[in-house]
């Protein structure tokens, strides 16, 4: 019997079959770290990856229940920005995955609850894109 490779070994580019090159001479350290971000193994992507990917709209359909996991465990995770950076950046997904998969929908809304609103960090980081987020769902 064959079994189905584990996905979470897999890069990005293998999982998406699509390899987007080597970056040019000119590139930006942003898109050398996308680029070399898809190749890394899914399993070994840190919270600060995927915020990234996430905030460049790469990868969704991939990195966004694997956020969810880590949401789900700690609302407040952080990559190398702020606590709720990752929260922030699985926000700004555009709404068209969140109407395309109301199971995670549903996920983010039970990690948006699971927030201390009257923290500090609340205040100051996240009700504004979490009022954000809810508008644009609207829209």
């Amino acid at each position: 019997m064959s079994r189905r490779p584990d996905r979470s070994a897999l890069s990005l580019e293998q999982i998406e079959g699509s390899v987007w090159g080597d970056p040019p001479a000119d590139a930006t350290r942003l898109i050398e770290t996308v680029l070399r971000l898809r190749r890394k193994p899914v399993a070994l992507l840190t919270a600060e990856d995927i915020r990234l990917l996430l905030g460049q709209d790469v990868g969704s359909p991939i990195l966004v229940p694997r956020a969810l996991a880590m949401l789900e465990q700690d609302p407040l995770c952080e990559g190398d920005l702020y606590p709720g950076d990752l929260l922030v950046s699985a926000m700004r997904v555009p709404p068209s995955y969140w109407h395309a998969r109301p199971d995670d929908l549903e996920r983010l809304e039970r990690v948006i609850a699971a927030i201390d609103t009257t923290a500090e960090d609340f205040q100051d980081l996240l009700r504004k894109p979490i009022a954000k987020f809810r508008e644009q769902l609207r829209s």
